[in-house]
């Protein structure tokens, strides 16, 4: 498989206008494509991203009226958003003391510099320095000056009880590199990285043996997805899945990108999503997420849509 990085990851919310609120005002990310869940149209879909929703950079969110994430194993469990500089992740602190966000404050994890905090709803969010690595675009209109806004997202954390069945998928199916091991907290962390590697091209495996399953819900995570480039390198990723016998959704069309679901052997839902044809597909970069917008095949339906969704 050609995996050159996290393309999105996809959350779960029970307060869409809370939601929005946080990312846009708080965080200073772009709503950069307002729509729906295309198997539950019941459910928004809201994309935020850098200024041109860069591939690399989104964080999305279902919002299903369900209780909160009871916390555990088999799950992913943080989400790192990347972010340039110690002068900016003291920023970082300051800014979100004043929000009433609490954290940590700065510490050292793994040789980088990171900010650990939670969203309103228990959403595990870490900034990390990335040293200027990876792509990063601002977004001219956040209220988060442009030399500290989140340039996309970083290592992705799963917590499983026994990492080697997950290995083995990693690293012989998914062609990823085990780059390093570290401690954090007690608990020995696995890294194991894609393309170029660098913090938008990371996944970390925490083993947690002693914890029981995660049950989802809201504040908690629904998929990780990782980068293909095109059309040749996805149909690839599918025939290596069927190769493996590895059970597959098979290719799914979701108009912005092409689309692959499995889950790896401790359940996480793990999906491929190809770089294009993008988020202005179907309309200007200028005005991204400032409308709902519908793939076609859900147009004739949008009078019916728009009546069942809450205003953010």
């Amino acid at each position: 498989m050609k995996l050159t990085g996290i393309h999105h990851l996809t959350a779960v919310t029970a307060d869409a206008p809370g939601n929005h609120r946080f990312y846009t005002q708080v965080l200073g990310m772009r709503l950069v494509k307002k729509t729906v869940n295309q198997d539950d149209v019941s459910a928004y879909h809201l994309f935020y991203a850098d200024g041109v929703a860069a591939p690399g950079s989104d964080l999305t969110f279902f919002d299903w009226p369900v209780g909160p994430e009871v916390r555990g194993t088999h799950s992913i469990v943080q989400t790192a958003l990347r972010v340039t500089g110690e002068a900016t992740l003291d920023w970082w602190a300051e800014r979100l003391t004043a929000e009433g966000v609490e954290h940590h404050g700065v510490t050292r994890r793994d040789g980088r510099l990171w900010l650990d905090f939670e969203d309103p709803e228990g959403q595990r969010l870490g900034l990390v320095d990335d040293g200027g690595a990876g792509d990063g675009h601002v977004w001219e209109r956040s209220p988060v000056p442009a030399e500290h806004q989140i340039r996309g997202l970083g290592p992705i954390t799963l917590s499983v009880p026994d990492p080697r069945p997950t290995e083995a998928v990693l690293t012989q199916v998914m062609d990823m590199r085990k780059a390093r091991t570290f401690e954090a907290s007690g608990r020995t962390v696995l890294v194991y990285e894609m393309g170029e590697g660098g913090p938008a091209a990371e996944l970390h495996l925490r083993v947690e043996p002693g914890l029981a399953p995660a049950r989802p819900g809201a504040g908690g995570v629904h998929h990780v997805a990782f980068r293909t480039p095109d059309k040749d390198t996805y149909r690839a990723c599918a025939e290596r899945l069927r190769s493996v016998r590895l059970p597959s959704s098979g290719p799914v069309d979701r108009f912005y990108f092409e689309s692959l679901y499995f889950r790896e052997p401790n359940g996480i839902l793990f999906e491929i999503a190809t770089d294009g044809p993008g988020f202005a597909t179907d309309e200007p970069l200028e005005t991204l997420g400032e409308s709902l917008s519908l793939p076609p095949f859900l147009e004739s339906r949008r009078a019916e849509i728009e009546a069942g969704l809450k205003p953010l």
